[in-house]
């Protein structure tokens, strides 16, 4: 089976970590997949929100694989097999699969069917909006194992919960429990396990109704003018609202609400 799961249906693209009987750790395999995935998204346009997910209902993902992966992105031992190869090729892979520098704007929901640590719990603070199953737990556990957590969360963390939250998770390195994440405003939902998938699913689709450019330049807007002074922020918002008004969805939405109908969106 392929580590990575990947499929779309109705706008809507569905990623799922397929690594169940390894808690969904980051194998060289998943990381090249991943990468593609997301390359193949940022170019879809028919494509307007993700559904990300990890196979099972253990982990979402425990990071990256301690047998493999880290071992390579250390360089403590050569690359063995086709995808150890692709991956020791370029290890800043590692980086683009769990979505660090992301390269496109397209909204990503997070169903976290169970616990995200490490690299996981990186992953998910990549994503835009998250429902989380009350048994699961969310640990940025890297000073642990005697590393950080360079994925993301030590520029993302403050930036999404408070100066001594996010120092508290990043330095004590212990998961909290999904009540704890709901609490600080880590996720957005927390609900029965078996309600993950069809809650994540749910907002996707309602979040899908949204013209495609529309969606992208909202999201784009926000996370390119986090933590800049208001001038500037004001500024790149300019530019991503002149850039939505110059498509045919910015007109199609004011004129099927005038004639009370639902609007038909194209991403033109």
């Amino acid at each position: 089976m392929s580590h990575v799961l990947f499929e779309k249906r109705e706008g809507v693209a569905y990623v799922t970590l397929n690594r169940p009987e390894k808690r969904n750790a980051f194998s060289p395999e998943m990381i090249v997949r991943l990468v593609e995935v997301w390359a193949d998204i940022a170019e879809d346009p028919a494509v307007r929100v993700v559904l990300l997910t990890g196979a099972g209902t253990q982990a979402f993902s425990s990071g990256g694989d301690l047998g493999t992966t880290i071992p390579l992105m250390m360089r403590t031992r050569p690359p063995q097999g086709e995808w150890e190869e692709r991956f020791a090729a370029d290890r800043k892979q590692l980086y683009a699969a769990i979505l660090r520098n992301a390269n496109f704007f397209k909204p990503v929901v997070a169903a976290i069917n169970g616990h995200a640590l490490a690299g996981g719990a990186e992953m998910i603070l990549a994503t835009d909006l998250r429902v989380m199953s009350e048994d699961a737990t969310i640990g940025v556990t890297e000073v642990r194992r005697g590393l950080i957590a360079g994925g993301g969360s030590l520029v993302r963390l403050a930036r999404q919960v408070s100066w001594a939250q996010a120092m508290e998770l990043a330095l004590v390195g212990e998961p909290i429990t999904a009540r704890q994440a709901l609490a600080i405003g880590l996720v957005n939902r927390v609900v029965p396990p078996g309600e993950v998938l069809a809650t994540a699913e749910d907002l996707a689709r309602r979040v899908s109704l949204g013209a495609p450019v529309a969606l992208a330049k909202t999201k784009e807007a926000m996370v390119r003018s986090n933590g800049l002074p208001l001038d500037e922020a004001f500024a790149i918002e300019t530019e991503c609202t002149r850039a939505n008004a110059k498509t045919d969805d910015a007109k199609e939405g004011p004129r099927a609400f005038m004639e009370k109908r639902p609007p038909v969106f194209t991403g033109r």
